[in-house]
């Protein structure tokens, strides 16, 4: 495996399926606008307008289990500070 360099760092599944649901629901509300401002009449229009949608589900979905997978996988500190975890949690 290549060592981390300068440039390299590392991204969670959650990190990555966060930023796909951002940038879905950025390309859903704009595919909305266009729809209601220009009232496209092409036929692929329909597709393309619920596409932005549909991926937005899916990565909300995504989202959700891998942010339970990956709270779920820690585990809380030893000691007594385990109200501070409660508390963070």
């Amino acid at each position: 495996m290549a060592e981390p360099g300068r440039f390299r760092f590392h991204v969670s599944a959650v990190q990555l399926s966060g930023c796909l649901l951002c940038w879905s629901l950025a390309a859903a509300m704009a595919t909305a606008a266009v729809d209601a401002v220009l009232d496209p009449q092409a036929r692929w229009w329909d597709a393309v307008w619920s596409l932005p949608w549909w991926l937005a589900c899916a990565a909300t979905l995504a989202w959700a289990v891998l942010r339970v997978r990956e709270k779920a996988a820690r585990r809380p500190p030893y000691g007594g500070s385990r109200s501070d975890w409660g508390q963070a949690a």
